[in-house]
């Protein structure tokens, strides 16, 4: 999954108003306590990570 990719089902899922600041605020303990913003900088793959915020999120089966 590429980060463009990424960021639209982000917004698509939160509003594009609230996606950014929720992946700097909010730590997922299935990214082991990260935030998305640090689990991306830390070099995980964005689809590990959409699928960890997909969980957290309980997102509908076709958004994954």
């Amino acid at each position: 999954m590429r980060l463009t990719d990424f960021w639209t089902r982000m917004e698509q899922a939160l509003g594009s108003g609230y996606a950014r600041s929720w992946a700097t605020d909010y730590k997922l303990s299935s990214l082991n306590g990260r935030t998305v913003e640090e689990a991306l900088s830390d070099g995980e793959a964005a689809v590990v990570v959409w699928r960890a915020v997909h969980q957290t999120l309980e997102l509908d089966p076709k958004f994954r």
